[in-house]
């Protein structure tokens, strides 16, 4: 049975931070993207299907505040659970920690469903809607 959240570890790398060993404030940006992105992987969801049809998720909006800095070399886990699942969006709530369970990084990230020919919103296809709701 899927979970309703989400945790993706992953190790912080030299090329992820600035000249002095601190996390760039961008990249908490990426590790969030990647955490969602495993659990759609997870769910049995393979994007590349989805692209091949024209259909993508795109970030509408991102509400993001920094705590604390990671630093070069700390084990990191992305927590995300979906907070709200609507026809064409849904919205994560993600947090990052570091390897003393302190909180560094959150954020609220809002998805669109998006036929990528028209760049118009559309309706999540239910075969996506029915793994969110399993996990909601």
């Amino acid at each position: 049975m899927p979970n309703a959240n989400q945790h993706y570890s992953l190790r912080v790398y030299y090329e992820d931070t600035d000249a002095g060993g601190i996390v760039y404030y961008a990249n908490y940006l990426k590790f969030f993207e990647r955490a969602r992105t495993e659990w759609l992987r997870e769910l049995g969801i393979n994007q590349m299907t989805f692209l091949e049809q024209k259909i993508g998720f795109v970030v509408r909006r991102v509400e993001m505040d920094n705590i604390a800095s990671a630093k070069l070399d700390d084990l990191l886990n992305v927590n995300s659970t979906i907070t709200s699942l609507k026809r064409a969006s849904l919205v994560f709530h993600q947090q990052i920690t570091n390897q003393a369970q302190q909180v560094l990084c959150t954020a609220i990230i809002r998805v669109a469903c998006v036929n990528l020919q028209s760049a118009k919103p559309m309706a999540i296809p239910k075969s996506i809607l029915g793994a969110f709701k399993r996990v909601c």
